[in-house]
């Protein structure tokens, strides 16, 4: 009886599904009208050359209209009843789920379907909880407004408390109090959206940088209309018909990354790429040598050039401080959106000795790439200040188990590393509590 209730049902929703008629689906079947009108309505059984040919009719397997759906029910009706009993709530019945599948397999399946929601909320509320706690966004966000705020309210005592004030001092007050004001407005406009939007991974809200970056990759971090001569010329337009960077912070650091572009476009044009890249492959050293470049401009031409003539390749760039400042992810390895990543990358190695290059194959998790990694000198020495660099780390196709060299295992981040005995953790992994 459950099987013959399950496979009446199952037609009828699959037909409803596929917009069929009940009478086109019995005549493309051979049957008739009349037949399979009986046989949705769980008052005939079915198997056989019947039960295949509507299977094929209707573009499933034959045991989803029979066994395997009517397990596939049964057994998420006695998982929910088992989940119940361990929560010590009043366990159901779960002996005779069969018999509830097949009697009523659309309050069973209703069952089900709220049983698995409400697991999938609870593991909504268990990532949230721990996203509050360590989230580095959320954190940010609040630093910005509370540091806004002060900056304010410094600035209005300021103007309150002196009684005369020259006309240049006041209206330099006065633009930064409008200037401070309206970043309030941005970051408190951005905290809200957080707050409320934040279950939705699709209205997340996004800092700078991450607007930044789905600004990039929209574009597939390569920009044909800046190729070319006039391209600087036309930057502007590219960042204000962006409907992805709503924060004016996020077109300044997007108009950074396009004048650079054009810089290395000037350098390094499509053409001399294209002709490297088809001689060397994805070799910077022999590109570089051939083509007068430095590496940084390379790796840079390398990471932006479309996928179709390059392959796929990643790049990662930070500050001195080892900000990331551009990450672009490619053959399966992952990167951090908040700024901090594995220590034990080699981009960072560059930070202490940035005129030695190293090249390294790493393993994250199944991910194995070949990183190769340079420094660029942002600014020379002075006896004020040190020289600035920025360290560039590009990620190719792994050559292979027999290229030489070790191969050293990396995380993405701390909070989110597998790796267990790390002397470069700084924080515990909220992998090793369960999450």
């Amino acid at each position: 009886m459950a099987e013959s209730s399950m496979i009446g049902s199952r037609i009828r929703e699959r037909r409803v599904i596929n917009g069929l008629k009940q009478s086109d689906l019995a005549k493309r079947a051979g049957i008739s009208a009349s037949y399979l009108n009986l046989i949705e309505h769980n008052r005939r059984r079915i198997g056989g050359k019947t039960l295949n040919k509507l299977a094929e009719v209707l573009g499933v397997a034959p045991g989803l209209l029979s066994e395997g759906a009517e397990a596939t029910l049964i057994a998420a009706l006695r998982e929910a009843a088992a989940r119940a009993e361990t929560e010590g709530r009043a366990g159901a019945e779960a002996d005779r789920a069969e018999e509830f599948a097949g009697r009523f397999p659309g309050w069973a399946r209703l069952m089900t379907d709220l049983a698995r929601q409400r697991q999938e909320l609870e593991s909504t509320v268990k990532a949230l909880t721990d996203r509050l706690a360590h989230d580095p966004q959320l954190a940010a966000s609040l630093h910005e407004v509370i540091s806004t705020v002060t900056a304010i309210r410094s600035t209005a005592s300021i103007l309150a408390d002196t009684k005369s004030l020259e006309p240049e001092w006041q209206n330099r007050f006065h633009r930064n109090i409008n200037e401070d004001s309206q970043r309030l407005a941005e970051g408190a406009e951005a905290l809200v959206r957080y707050l409320e939007e934040a279950p939705d991974a699709q209205s997340e809200i996004m800092s700078p940088q991450d607007e930044l970056h789905a600004f990039l990759e929209q574009h597939g971090f390569h920009f044909p209309m800046l190729e070319g001569a006039g391209g600087s010329a036309r930057i502007p337009s590219v960042v204000e018909r962006s409907d992805l960077l709503e924060t004016q912070a996020a077109r300044s650091l997007a108009q950074t990354v396009l004048e650079q572009y054009v810089r290395d476009v000037r350098r390094l044009p499509a053409d001399v790429m294209v002709a490297a890249v088809a001689a060397h492959g994805t070799d910077p050293a022999a590109i570089a040598t051939e083509t007068e470049t430095d590496m940084p401009t390379v790796f840079r031409r390398l990471a932006m050039m479309p996928e179709a003539e390059v392959g796929h390749v990643g790049l990662v760039v930070c500050d001195g401080s080892g900000t990331l400042m551009l990450r672009k992810p490619a053959l399966g390895f992952t990167m951090p959106r908040s700024a901090a990543a594995c220590a034990l990358w080699p981009l960072y190695q560059l930070l202490t000795q940035p005129g030695a290059p190293v090249r390294l194959r790493l393993r994250q998790g199944e991910a194995r790439v070949l990183a190769l990694t340079v420094s660029e000198e942002v600014a020379p020495a002075r006896f004020d200040r040190p020289a600035l660099y920025r360290p560039h780390m590009l990620l190719l196709p792994d050559p292979g188990r027999d290229a030489a060299g070790a191969v050293r295992e990396v995380g993405v981040n701390c909070q989110v590393c597998p790796l267990s005995g790390c002397e470069a953790r700084r924080e515990p992994s909220i992998l090793g509590r369960g999450f």
